[in-house]
């Protein structure tokens, strides 16, 4: 009576076993799915129109990493926000230990971009201090976000 007690247990801890893989397949599956493609941004014509259109008034047109990881990655900017973090589906992913997984958003209002945290652990930094609500950020300034400082250029 007690083997087959044993050989029971046994066969249930197994099903348990591949029913927890089957699980994290499919949760794998589904987040795949729905990072849908590339990590940077796409560009379309219009986005290339507005970037000319703002080139002519002396706005930011790039984004870049000035120290970290992922330094001298420049990401061209376009009409739709940046998303900073450790996701997947992030415009910029970053590698950084101390950056949360949507750590920070970059979002233009008429000719200006603005930053502000999206509620992350370690905090933004604009320049040397702390971003707290979304606030105005003028090219050439740091943001930093872990041990990644980003920059605004024209």
């Amino acid at each position: 009576m007690q083997g087959l007690v044993l050989q029971l247990t046994r066969f249930g801890f197994l099903l348990l076993l591949w029913l927890f893989v089957y699980a994290v397949i499919r949760t794998l599956r589904a987040d795949i799915a729905a990072a849908g493609g590339s990590r940077l941004a796409r560009y379309t014509r219009s986005d290339k129109r507005d970037r000319s259109a703002r080139a002519a008034r002396g706005s930011a047109r790039y984004l870049v990493v000035t120290h970290g990881a992922l330094a001298n990655t420049r990401i061209t900017l376009g009409a739709q926000p940046v998303l900073l973090g450790r996701a997947d589906d992030s415009t910029l992913v970053l590698t950084d230990d101390y950056a949360s997984e949507r750590h920070a958003r970059l979002s233009r209002r008429g000719d200006d971009w603005y930053v502000e945290d999206l509620g992350s652990t370690n905090g933004t930094y604009l320049d040397r201090s702390k971003v707290t609500t979304a606030v105005k950020v003028p090219i050439n300034t740091p943001i930093r976000i872990g041990k990644t400082v980003i920059e605004l250029r024209p």
